[in-house]
């Protein structure tokens, strides 16, 4: 070998064994090797820095802002309501899970369709008193098989389909990963709903102990909005779906006088307020979920252009200004364009109306406005906003905007209208100009770990292709399945593929697996096509491990799972990929 191929060798192998290590962040592991690389003069200096402009860096950035705006909009949510039935079976929740989670996922990004249905499955879990560990690891397994189905469905898929197009010319469309990848998804879930589950451990069985800090609980008004006439509505009317939402409503407010008692016989007018307690989630859901607004709402500007809203937790020290004061007598609506929507007082229901209260040290504000609103307001009041604790207001008036946007841009790309990044690009554009995403969002939403990751491993693995690394790996899969079927050299392929993504990212794996690919098939003088959807396919399925995929990690400490848990299903679920995904690639990609 060369000292190039050697030195690439070396210095992917230190990556492996330093990403499989976790001390270190990933990103900064990549982006050092391609500063080394570049020293050492592996990396050509005027591609250092190309990664970073690659198609495939800039689709998942603009995937991952567009998940957002589909997010904020509600129109996720239109689907994810119908979710929560306590009657239904455990293998029917989470085969209904599953298969949600899996369609968000051909549509937005995987991470961000569990993040949406984690919630949901946790508090099915809650009402169902049983360990969450039983379905968040079906659910976690479900969203990646569901984002092989489409081309922006999972990191992995954008690559090869970019990779395609550097080697053969053309990349992979929208809906070409959708036969092969449907039929991995369909089995799979089928598997995790009727069996997997099944597999884990008996102590999940049991309900867990309830641990940790518990959400605060504000008293929060209300406001009712236009009520039709034909259509009488009584605060009782609302209990099951405030139950539904985890919400208490404990009285009424008409003329600015609270109603004696919980009011339940009492028609709602509209111009009315109900008073509520839960926690600012259960609060926004169920405003939601019963057409409500909020005091000062008129104050807030709405209309397409409206910015987003944000709901801030704020604990009052002894120091503040508010101290001694209420939301009224400090003019917060009308001199800062906040709405003090709830109060929490360690567990005391509050008597007056919540603007009016009295503010006392302890207490824990529930703030309502645009986040720059919202840190000047909280600057001026002097009350600490508690960390990790905002809480978007869903723009559901706009749900419909955001699927028509969202369908254009696909629609566009797919017929060849729009190059897709232009045409997500311009999606974006229309999510911030309506007020769906504020400008801070457009940048807290995209990963910048794996933005970082991929920009710097691009170029790295163009210089392990160009060394001719990839060839040597290639012919050594080639000389130990010497005389047997290309099939079986697919399955290796494969195998290889899937022990580095349970233990790497998937994205590098993608990288470092792909040129390999069209290596293979060049050397059996076979179609390039089969192991290039064989590595996409093999890179998405991280499921031994929870640090081969991000959503395996994000579902660790809220399912109480340890690192032995995921092989428990993710062997077989492996297993059972490969013994229907070679000949599904084989019949619609034949060699």
């Amino acid at each position: 070998m060369t000292f190039d191929q050697t030195a690439l060798f070396v210095l992917f192998g230190a990556v492996f064994v330093l990403l499989v290590w976790g001390r270190i962040r990933f990103d900064l592991i990549a982006f050092a090797a391609l500063i080394l690389g570049a020293l050492l003069g592996l990396v050509p200096s005027g591609e250092i820095f190309t990664g970073f402009g690659h198609p495939a860096v800039i689709i998942i950035a603009l995937v991952l802002i567009v998940s957002r705006g589909l997010m904020n909009s509600g129109a996720v949510e239109l689907i994810a309501g119908h979710l929560l039935s306590a009657s239904r079976s455990l293998s029917g929740h989470i085969g209904l899970m599953s298969v949600v989670g899996a369609g968000l996922s051909g549509i937005i990004n995987n991470v961000a369709a569990l993040a949406l249905l984690m919630p949901l499955d946790l508090e099915a879990a809650r009402k169902g008193e049983r360990s969450p560990g039983l379905t968040l690891m079906p659910l976690s397994f479900a969203t990646i098989l569901g984002g092989m189905i489409t081309l922006i469905g999972t990191p992995p898929n954008i690559v090869i389909a970019e990779y395609r197009s550097d080697a053969l010319g053309q990349p992979f469309a929208m809906f070409d990963f959708a036969p092969v990848g449907l039929v991995v998804a369909v089995t799979g879930i089928a598997f995790v709903a009727l069996f997997g589950w099944r597999l884990l451990p008996a102590h999940f069985r049991k309900p867990p102990k309830q641990e940790g800090f518990a959400e605060s609980l504000y008293s929060a008004e209300l406001k009712v909005g236009k009520i039709p006439d034909d259509k009488p509505l009584n605060v009782g009317d609302l209990y099951p779906v405030a139950d539904d939402k985890d919400v208490v409503i404990i009285g009424l407010i008409r003329n600015g006088r609270r109603v004696r008692g919980f009011a339940r016989r009492e028609p709602i007018k509209s111009g009315d307020f109900l008073v509520v307690e839960g926690d600012p989630k259960a609060i926004e859901a169920f405003m939601g979920a019963a057409k409500l607004e909020f005091a000062g709402s008129e104050r807030h500007k709405g209309g397409l252009s409206g910015s987003a809203l944000s709901l801030l937790e704020a604990i009052v020290p002894d120091n503040a200004r508010i101290i001694g004061r209420s939301a009224f007598d400090m003019r917060l609506l009308y001199g800062q364009s906040v709405t003090l929507l709830g109060i929490s007082r360690q567990g005391r229901r509050i008597q007056k109306r919540v603007r009016h209260e009295i503010i006392r040290p302890g207490d824990v504000l529930l703030m309502l406005g645009t986040e720059d609103r919202l840190d000047h307001a909280s600057s001026w009041l002097g009350v600490l906003p508690l960390e990790g604790r905002k809480t978007g207001m869903i723009q559901r008036n706009k749900a419909w905007l955001a699927i028509a946007g969202f369908v254009l841009a696909i629609t566009a790309a797919v017929a060849g209208l729009a190059y897709l990044p232009v045409a997500l690009a311009a999606c974006v554009v229309l999510y911030s100009a309506t007020g769906l995403i504020s400008g801070s969002e457009v940048y807290s939403a995209v990963e910048w770990k794996v933005i970082v990751l991929l920009g710097s491993l691009i170029p790295l693995g163009q210089a392990f292709e160009n060394a001719g690394n990839a060839q040597l790996i290639a012919d050594g899969i080639v000389a130990l399945t010497a005389g047997a079927p290309a099939w079986i050299t697919l399955a290796v392929l494969m195998i290889v593929t899937m022990t580095l993504s349970d233990f790497l990212n998937n994205v590098a794996t993608c990288l470092i697996a792909a040129p390999i690919s069209v290596q293979i098939a060049g050397s059996l003088g076979v179609n390039s096509d089969p192991f290039l959807m064989a590595v996409a396919v093999a890179a998405s399925c991280a499921f031994l491990t929870p640090i081969g995929h991000k959503n395996n990690t994000i579902i660790m400490g809220p399912g109480g799972y340890r690192f032995g848990d995921y092989w428990r299903i993710g062997l077989p679920l492996e297993l059972l990929v490969l013994v229907v995904s070679i000949p599904a690639i084989l019949v619609f990609w034949p060699l």
